[in-house]
């Protein structure tokens, strides 16, 4: 059974969060605050094991009952935000201190139609307990070898004049996840970088702002029909799916809301399938936190074009392993990282063949 502490300064909001939890038969609600303070004292007597997080409160707010609860009791936090640009710019903050993940409220501070995400809640704070579960009850397990290693080989030598590109694929856990990745990439990176961040609409960016900011690569939410440049990181709009199409002038971004079979959007599996198709580039694919398996038939098709470099974040460092552990199960994949190596590993990958 999941614990939680629903903490929310509506009454009416705490109600409704409060009896549609339990709906789930692994969760139980065990109590509620009214805002940080009270909050931190709930913890303390009750113990939960997941604390749903309203990030605008009085008394003491979302982001400073956050870093509190992560210093002295690490537990998993869900923030839930209001849409409002400030809410998004407040909500990327709490991502990158070390939330487990966010929902949004679909229509302000007092959202009346809260049932619209009772399912992505109640994921979301099934995937958190579990993960303390995991991490409590057992250290982690080493990901065994991929099983078709024989069939990943790259099918030919990559000319040292081939263009590459990187595809890299994230949710749970990721803009904290890509804080330690992107960064880290060298300005003069000698490919362009397309990342698919599970978000909603209108927060990927201000995560892509603030990623810019702390980087030296330029970092940007990607637009409808530009060109991709090298040394230049792309992020995936929330609610729109992104490809990349060769044309007579380069490499050609494409946004659109078609439905896709992992009902992501924007997907991993999408972006991944679009760069299986580019023939004469050489190919760096990379799965970061996430729950459930987007990416893994992307990354298949992307093997059987050939010319690619697959990496996989460890066990060690994600948030939630399920994305990295299909892809791993399958065979995908020929290098796992922590994410503190993940940008070395990009940046060896495409530059020992563009020597």
């Amino acid at each position: 059974m999941i614990r939680v502490l629903v903490v929310d300064d509506s009454a009416f909001m705490r109600k409704l969060i409060s009896d549609f939890l339990p709906a789930e038969s692994q969760i139980e609600v065990i109590g509620t605050a009214r805002n940080g303070e009270e909050a931190l004292q709930k913890i303390n007597a009750l113990q939960p094991d997941v604390v749903t997080l309203d990030i605008e409160m009085p008394v003491m707010n979302g982001t400073d009952t956050l870093q509190k609860i992560l210093d002295t009791y690490q537990l998993p936090v869900i923030m839930v935000s209001s849409q409002t640009q400030q809410g998004k710019e407040v909500t990327i903050d709490c991502l990158e201190m070390g939330a487990f993940d966010f929902i949004t409220k679909p229509s302000g501070s007092i959202s009346l139609d809260l049932y619209k995400i009772k399912e992505q809640l109640v994921e979301r704070v099934i995937a958190a307990g579990l993960s303390t579960e995991q991490k409590t009850e057992a250290a982690p397990i080493t990901p065994p070898p991929p099983r078709r290693a024989a069939k990943i080989e790259l099918v030919k030598p990559i000319s040292a004049a081939a263009k590459h590109i990187v595809c890299l694929g994230t949710s749970t856990g990721g803009p904290r996840a890509l804080q330690k990745v992107i960064p880290k990439l060298p300005k003069d990176l000698k490919a362009p970088v397309l990342i698919v961040q599970h978000m909603p609409e209108g927060f990927t960016a201000s995560l892509a702002d603030r990623l810019n900011h702390l980087s030296d690569i330029q970092v940007k939410e990607a637009k409808d029909g530009e060109m991709a440049s090298e040394g230049c990181v792309y992020i995936a709009p929330g609610g729109k799916n992104m490809s990349v199409v060769k044309t007579g002038a380069g490499l050609q971004i494409s946004l659109d809301s078609k439905v896709t079979p992992s009902r992501h959007k924007p997907s991993v599996d999408y972006l991944f399938r679009s760069v299986s198709r580019l023939s004469d580039y050489a190919k760096v694919a990379v799965i970061m936190t996430g729950m459930g398996s987007d990416g893994t038939e992307g990354i298949k098709e992307i093997l059987a074009a050939g010319n690619v470099k697959t990496i996989a974040e460890s066990e060690e460092s994600c948030v939630v392993f399920g994305m990295p552990k299909s892809a791993i199960k399958a065979g995908l994949i020929h290098e796992i990282k922590h994410v503190e190596d993940i940008a070395a590993a990009i940046t060896s990958s495409v530059k020992k063949e563009r020597v």
